[in-house]
């Protein structure tokens, strides 16, 4: 494949971001990776990667880390990559309302404030796509990871609203809906927790010994998860397709989860999601 597209990739200082990003590369897309952090970016150059420092959480360094990858890119992008992101875990009712502010910055806004400049380029070209790293938690509620469940809600709502809005524009909107996937996903999320979370004090105290302790395993916490390269294929399929599907999901977990929140009454769901902490 040697396709001349180029793709900005967000997240990319490991797992899903990082494999997407070396993958592509090696198939001759014209990638420009980001990480927030500039070790991480240092990193993603040594592998010979065009990357640049670029922070999802706040809107100055979306817009200078974009500027800069603009430029690499000669003005425009065929396709971005919505991966960066983290899940902010807790009950609810520990969390202050900053960790809902920096969840949904990282996790919505940065990456709206992304596609709003992206967009007019895109819709100059008559073409381009735009593609969501979302989640099984996009599709239902878990108990403690409140936070990340409805910031990964809204980008589905996005998503959706952006395909009825671009459509006849050229532009292709897509959701990948990954379920366990061998990430660093559960050590940023107990940061989190412990960042906003005192559990001792909280109603929630035994429940919360098994949740961080499961957050706290390293390696595979279950048979159904898969390592990053599984959203290879769908990633691909997205940029590649005339007409890709607006969701892909992504584990055996997920494509159960899609099916479930289409047929079973809530409270079937919910009994079945209870159990998962």
């Amino acid at each position: 494949m040697n396709s001349g597209k180029t793709v900005l990739i967000t997240g990319c200082s490991s797992g899903i971001g990082l494999m997407a990003a070396c993958r592509l590369h090696a198939l001759n897309y014209e990638v420009v990776a980001s990480a927030r952090n500039p070790d991480d970016v240092v990193m993603l150059r040594s592998l010979g990667l065009r990357a640049v420092c670029l922070d999802t959480s706040n809107l100055s360094s979306v817009d200078q880390g974009l500027d800069e990858a603009l430029t690499m890119a000669g003005g425009r992008f065929y396709a971005v990559f919505h991966n960066a992101g983290y899940g902010q875990s807790g009950a609810l009712e520990d969390l202050p309302a900053q960790a809902l502010v920096d969840q949904f910055m990282t996790n919505v806004v940065g990456a709206h404030h992304i596609n709003h400049r992206l967009i007019p380029l895109m819709r100059s070209a008559g073409q381009g796509r735009i593609i969501f790293n979302s989640s099984v938690l996009g599709l239902v509620a878990m108990r403690y990871r409140g936070a990340y469940t409805a910031s990964k809600f809204a980008v589905e709502a996005i998503a959706d609203t952006l395909r009825l809005e671009l459509a006849g524009s050229g532009i292709k909107v897509v959701l990948l809906e990954p379920g366990p996937i061998a990430t660093d996903f559960r050590k940023n999320s107990l940061a989190a927790f412990e960042r906003h979370v005192t559990p001792e004090r909280s109603v929630h105290s035994e429940p919360y010994k098994a949740f961080l302790a499961r957050l706290g395993m390293t390696g595979n916490t279950s048979r159904f998860t898969l390592p990053p390269d599984a959203c290879m294929r769908p990633l691909l399929e997205s940029l590649e397709s005339s007409d890709p599907k607006a969701r892909y999901p992504i584990t055996r977990p997920a494509r159960l989860m899609a099916v479930f929140k289409r047929v079973l009454p809530t409270r079937m769901l919910d009994k079945i999601v209870f159990k998962g902490i």
